[in-house]
């Protein structure tokens, strides 16, 4: 495995390989069995494969996390050498954005970037759409991975990608999850045991809606209202429960064919998101 962190260097390698069937996972490091199981359909798919670990600061709020973030560079290398990757780039803020932070562009999906979780982290998902839009424009995937857990980033690089005529093929990988069913994160480690014992609830609570809606309830308003009451019964602070169409995000309505059921909650200081497919 190559392993290069600034741009020039990057480029002057993926020349050397151009005619290959490449693949993308951007991740900021602190890689999980999650990461992992997007390293292994990329090489299954590709012909070379590429991580990318960088922790993007244009994502985090200013109360965030940017800081306390994670970064096990090491350990990840490790993890990648063993796991078939091609090419690692790590670069730094300055070399993916430059020292003149003022003059940045922003590439914004708008509507789909304002609602859900962007709603309550404004700006958020317009630093995830600049760095992957940068991302993609200099490493020329054919593919790119993206896992399902965060359902909302998945829909909005695919609209990116789309509008903007962009030749890599995004494909969403389903949501690794733990034997109890919570979906792995790295933000998981900051769960306290208490914390990590009521976590699964999460996942519990959107099979619960599952049924209700295959049994025959269409007052989504209603369910999601009760579904997160009983989060907030066993612990959780609750950001939303939304049942929505699930490629538009919207509220379902007679263009509609099938639904995404999401939700995003607190336990103490970590917040925890997750969906799944009716």
């Amino acid at each position: 495995m190559e392993i290069v962190s600034d741009k020039n260097t990057l480029i002057s390698l993926l020349n050397k390989n151009r005619s290959s069937v490449r693949g993308l996972i951007p991740t900021m490091g602190n890689l999980h069995k999650g990461h992992l199981d997007l390293v292994y359909k990329s090489t299954l798919d590709c012909a070379y494969t590429v991580v990318t670990i960088f922790v993007n600061p244009l994502q985090f709020g200013p109360n965030e996390d940017f800081h306390k973030y994670p970064r096990t560079i090491e350990e990840d290398i490790a993890t990648l050498k063993e796991s078939n990757v091609d090419l690692l780039f790590a670069p730094s803020v300055n070399e993916m954005y430059g020292e003149d932070k003022e003059e940045q562009v922003i590439v914004a999906v708008t509507r789909l970037s304002e609602i859900l979780c962007g709603k309550n982290r404004p700006g958020h998902f317009d630093g995830v759409t600049t760095v992957v839009a940068k991302l993609l424009n200099l490493i020329s995937p054919t593919y790119a991975y993206f896992g399902q857990k965060d359902w909302q980033q998945l829909a909005l690089v695919k609209t990116m990608v789309d509008q903007l005529d962009m030749q890599t093929k995004i494909v969403g990988i389903k949501t690794t999850r733990e034997k109890d069913g919570l979906a792995i994160s790295s933000r998981n480690q900051y769960l306290t045991k208490e914390e990590r014992s009521i976590a699964p609830l999460l996942k519990a609570e959107l099979d619960n809606i599952s049924i209700r809606l295959r049994n025959g309830e269409t007052d989504y308003e209603v369910v999601e209202t009760e579904s997160k009451s009983n989060l907030s019964r066993v612990g959780f602070d609750v950001d939303y429960i939304a049942i929505r169409d699930s490629h538009r995000l919207c509220t379902p309505d007679e263009e509609t064919k099938s639904l995404r059921i999401l939700a995003a909650a607190y336990l103490g200081r970590t917040r925890l998101i997750d969906n799944i497919g009716f």
